[in-house]
């Protein structure tokens, strides 16, 4: 069965559609709608409506990670559906900042959503299965708060600063009959480390196709070459990218990733 994944939201809009800093994908599998994210706005219900879909419909609803720009269409996403609930990890906490300008600025989910909508809400640690074939897998790759320190992102704990270790983020893992396709909605983690952690944790499957945001628009070209040629190595087949990737960056990895490279706009159909 054909596995369809439509982008709800994304920085690039279509014709007839606006777009945000954000990110939403639509999947639809084996008779069941999966939402994997919310963007940064309502705008994500009023594009499932322009794509001729039915909010109430989904299923199940997934969160990669804890920031405003994949979650703060939550609340919308309760007010109009009543049944699906949604998964987020278990260390999932309204403590997510950035420091811009010398100032921490809060950059997570709504900050009341945890315990406005406790009933409605999952929280999953270890490899979760979520239906038959779709799976939500955390991060496996150690030191992370590494690359938190870098990108200058902190979470709050206990009033002191600590380097975001990005252990509220997860991959959405589909198989389809081209492989296993992975959703990561900004990849804080790191693609390849994302691609390999999903290699570990499935060793007897092909990992066919990286679906998400790189995190690449405050990256240098070197950086995001070197990331590029590391992609191509995995060997992995499709890659589609957005969002938090930017245009630049895109242009340099459409350079070496060539025609297994798409990119993420609103209205994107990908089938597998």
């Amino acid at each position: 069965m054909t596995t369809k994944m439509t982008v709800i939201v994304d920085n690039i809009p279509s014709k007839e559609l606006e777009g945000e800093w954000g990110l939403s994908i639509l999947i639809e599998y084996k008779g069941k709608k999966i939402l994997a994210d919310v963007g940064a706005s309502e705008l994500f219900a009023e594009n499932l409506k322009g794509l001729g879909f039915d909010i109430e419909e989904v299923d199940y609803a997934t969160l990669s990670h804890a920031h405003y720009d994949h979650s703060n269409g939550m609340p919308r996403f309760f007010e109009e559906n009543t049944k699906a609930k949604f998964y987020v990890q278990k260390s999932t906490k309204a403590n997510c900042y950035a420091v811009k300008k010398g100032v921490h600025t809060y950059i997570g989910i709504p900050e009341n959503v945890l315990e406005d909508y406790a009933d409605r809400i999952e929280l999953v640690s270890g490899d979760y299965q979520l239906t038959e074939g779709v799976y939500l897998i955390p991060h496996k790759t150690e030191e992370l708060s590494k690359i938190g320190e870098k990108e200058k992102m902190y979470l709050l704990v206990e009033k002191e600063w600590i380097p975001d270790d990005f252990s509220h983020e997860q991959s959405l893992v589909l198989e389809t009959e081209k492989g296993l396709v992975i959703i990561n909605c900004c990849s804080h983690g790191g693609a390849v480390n994302i691609i390999n952690e999903i290699r570990q944790t499935f060793p007897e499957k092909k990992v066919y196709g990286l679906i998400g945001g790189f995190h690449l628009y405050n990256k240098s070209d070197e950086e995001v070459y070197s990331l590029a040629r590391r992609i191509k190595e995995t060997g992995i087949e499709y890659v589609c990218t957005g969002h938090c990737t930017e245009e630049h960056a895109y242009g340099i990895l459409k350079e070496e990733l060539g025609d297994r490279l798409e990119q993420l706009r609103v209205g994107l159909v990908m089938e597998f």
